[in-house]
């Protein structure tokens, strides 16, 4: 019964009426059945069908295409000062790699590491003597970040071991106290006494101290060491797109990791953004950004605007449910089932209420983004991203009132069901190889490191990506992990392409034909469709449109007549 109701097009209370017949009544209607067959009618009917019925202009759909429209120019020209953004801080990421990293090159962050004691004091005394000459050095203009550490020095020398700790391994002995103790060394950069040039653009700065290199590591209870400081830049490059440039203040942490104690120090270096307001700007004849400002106040204006005719279109409609059921209850002494309940929420209004909410919360953002109030700009492109998804996917709502083009939502309604009850079964298996794949393999294979990584390269196995490297990759250090490996992957891959996926697509095939067995029959109508079919008014008859004259705005409830009191219109 579900799957026929879906199957009628849902412009069939209006030019295309019901074949149906049967009538719940064997008496005529009196007025008030009439007015309500009608009102119902009409709420069931396409834009262009209420259009000729009342003569209404169909302000709503107007209304969502210029949205569709701007919130898409919007989100685009979001999205390409965002990307600046992300690129400036990746940009600066390598480069600070390269500028204190010794002997870094790109792609080597995995293997990144040093072996001797040497090594270590090596690249620790490299980044901090990088980190003094960046005024004489860098290509970029950076400038020191003071008082930053916890003894108010710029730059923070800390290593972190065991408070007591003694290893023997020659007499399979330990002593371990696991408290954690940390040490700290200040360094601060040089301070700048003359500047030789004129306009102040290369100061000279008097030469640092040396007292870090007397730094002395514990290697044998040594958990790490830690290089922490910050840095300040400027973001110009905005400037093109006529934006008032930020100021980025980067907290950069290197790390010397040897909480393994495997002989092995991996190196890894960390940078953290923070953007804020830059003091008295000044860019002559650009930054100006009112008019993207004034944009952004008109997206928000229409997506208000949106909200409320979305909202209201679904409050008239739970009005008209609940005057639906007390007038069944009242005169034919049954209950309307919940299916027929349900066809007065309409779902594409609570997506496009959702989406309205959503670009409501990134377009204000993006205001305060823009004024440099906020500088969440992930946040954002979230909020942004997500709304612009869902006003086009509400665009299905009006090719749904074409029957050949509403195929595919009556599908995904029709199979959705069966689906989830599918997924949900597949789930429980899945979970089950990625647990048993993650406790077995994670040592021997560097995709099985994690269970995240696990379910990425098991949904990659099932989609027949990189099955050969998945193979290739497992170590053969232990014959019985590689064999059952083996056992593990052909099981998994049988199993989830031959049988799974064909399952799966076996559901949305058979629902698909389905429907297509039911729109060559006759469709069997619900008890709702049956009684709206008793209306046999066309929307030109001329009966849906008010007798009396009242004064409507577009966008306001108009004030009920004496005649048709409490009627409800929905756009």
């Amino acid at each position: 019964m579900e799957t026929q109701k879906l199957l009628t097009p849902v412009n069939s209370y209006g030019s295309q009426d019901g074949e149906v017949r049967m009538r719940l009544s064997a008496t005529s209607p009196q007025p008030e059945e009439e007015d309500l067959r009608r009102r119902l009618k009409y709420y069931f009917m396409s834009p262009c069908d209420k259009f000729r019925a009342k003569g209404r202009k169909p302000f709503k759909l107007v209304l969502q295409l210029v949205k569709i429209l701007i919130v898409t120019i919007q989100l685009i020209l979001f999205g390409l000062s965002n990307q600046m953004v992300v690129t400036f801080k990746e940009e600066n990421t390598i480069t600070f790699k390269h500028l204190f990293l010794k002997d870094y090159a790109e792609g080597s962050e995995d293997t990144y590491a040093v072996y001797t004691q040497a090594d270590v004091y090596d690249h620790i005394f490299y980044a901090v003597d990088k980190y003094l000459a960046i005024p004489n050095e860098t290509i970029g203009r950076y400038a020191y970040v003071h008082a930053a550490g916890v003894n108010k020095s710029a730059l923070m020398l800390c290593q972190q071991y065991y408070r007591k700790g003694r290893i023997d391994p020659a007499n399979d002995t330990f002593n371990i106290d696991p408290k954690i103790v940390t040490e700290c060394l200040g360094v601060d950069p040089p301070e700048k006494i003359i500047s030789s040039d004129p306009e102040g653009n290369f100061p000279v700065y008097q030469e640092p101290g040396n007292s870090y290199r007397n730094f002395t590591l514990k290697f044998y209870k040594l958990i790490n060491v830690t290089i922490e400081f910050k840095l300040k830049a400027i973001n110009i490059q905005t400037i093109i797109n006529n934006e008032i440039p930020d100021c980025y203040t980067f907290s950069i942490t290197i790390v010397f990791d040897n909480k393994a104690h495997s002989g092995r120090v991996k190196i890894h270096l960390d940078n953290k953004v923070d953007i804020q307001e830059c003091k008295d700007p000044s860019v002559f004849g650009k930054g100006d950004n009112r008019l993207r400002m004034f944009f952004d106040v008109v997206v928000l204006i229409i997506c208000i605007l949106s909200f409320i005719l979305c909202t209201r279109s679904v409050v008239r409609g739970l009005r008209l449910q609940h005057e639906f059921s007390q007038f069944f209850q009242q005169h034919y002494n049954q209950g309307v089932c919940l299916s027929d309940r349900m066809e007065f929420v309409n779902g594409w209004y609570i997506l496009l209420i959702v989406s309205d909410t959503l670009n409501v919360s990134g377009t204000i953002m993006k205001i305060g983004i823009e004024s440099k109030n906020f500088a969440s700009y992930d946040v954002c492109s979230i909020l942004l991203g997500t709304s612009t998804l869902l006003v086009w996917v509400g665009v299905m709502r009006y090719l749904s009132f074409f029957q050949k083009y509403n195929i595919l939502i009556v599908t995904m309604r029709v199979a959705f069901p069966n689906v989830i009850r599918f997924c949900c079964c597949v789930a429980v298996i899945y979970l089950g190889y990625c647990f048993c794949g993650w406790i077995v393999l994670g040592p021997y294979h560097v995709k099985f490191r994690s269970l995240s990584m696990v379910s990425e390269c098991l949904f990659s196995l099932i989609n027949g990506d990189d099955m050969f490297v998945t193979f290739a990759e497992m170590q053969q250090n232990s014959y019985l992990v590689w064999l059952f490996s083996q056992l593990y992957l052909y099981t998994f891959i049988s199993l989830f392409i031959y049988m799974v996926l064909s399952l799966f697509i076996a559901l949305i095939t058979g629902s698909y034909e389905t429907i297509k067995h039911q729109c060559e029959g006759e469709m069997a109508a619900t008890q709702l469709h049956t009684y709206i079919a008793e209306c046999k008014d066309s929307p030109k008859s001329g009966k849906f449109r008010r007798e009396d004259g009242s004064t409507c705005s577009p966008f306001c409830c108009c004030e009920p007549t004496t005649l048709e009191e409490n009627v409800l219109v929905v756009n």
